[in-house]
């Protein structure tokens, strides 16, 4: 059990490190903004749905990529009318 607790923390610091890394330098597109906040909040939605089944961490991975695809697709079509495409 300690085992994958560590090995869940160690991964969510990598993932932390990889999004701050990626973010540094420009300010971020409506597209990157729209996917970062819906990769968060599906995250955290799918994490709250699968703890209720007993599945926190597979909640939160499939509510990460669902929750990213939605926001990425609603940020590119923002950043597309704004830019008239």
């Amino acid at each position: 059990m300690k085992t994958n607790k560590r090995f869940a923390t160690a991964v969510a610091a990598m993932t932390l490190t990889a999004m701050l890394a990626g973010c540094s330098g420009e300010p971020l597109s409506t597209r990157e903004k729209g996917t970062f906040i819906g990769t968060g909040v599906g995250a955290a939605g799918g994490a709250i749905v699968g703890s209720a089944v007993g599945a926190p961490l597979a909640g939160a991975a499939i509510g990460g990529v669902a929750g990213g695809a939605t926001g990425y697709a609603i940020g590119n079509h923002i950043q597309n009318q704004r830019n008239g495409d």
